[in-house]
């Protein structure tokens, strides 16, 4: 079976949001750690966490249809509001970033069974 023709599976999804929620936050920690030079990687990972989070709040991840549509609601929004960002215009540039870097991987329905860590 080719990567086009994969059928969309809610469950993986959820299940890597899931574990991406729990990367993002762990990397925000680390970065907390490491000081005022990490606070762009800081800001990365909390853009990473709020987009997951508000994909997995919803029934986005049950078909590619509503999924794809719920990152193309996020992408239209004018501004994003997130605790513990340091740089406001950086987060959004970083929001907006992953929303494409997610749109892509939906479109294709290809890596969502990648549950490691570092991606």
């Amino acid at each position: 079976m080719s990567e086009a023709s994969k059928p969309w599976d809610g469950a993986v999804v959820r299940i890597w949001l899931d574990k991406r929620i729990a990367a993002a936050r762990a990397d925000q920690i680390a970065a907390e750690r490491a000081g005022y030079a990490q606070h762009d990687d800081c800001d990365k990972a909390a853009a990473e966490e709020m987009v997951c989070a508000a994909l997995k709040a919803g029934a986005a991840a049950d078909s590619q249809a509503a999924f794809s549509g719920a990152l193309k609601g996020l992408l239209d929004r004018d501004q994003y509001v997130w605790r513990g960002v340091y740089d406001d215009a950086r987060f959004e540039r970083h929001v907006r970033a992953y929303l494409r870097k997610l749109a892509k991987r939906a479109r294709d329905n290809a890596g969502f069974e990648q549950t490691r860590r570092f991606q």
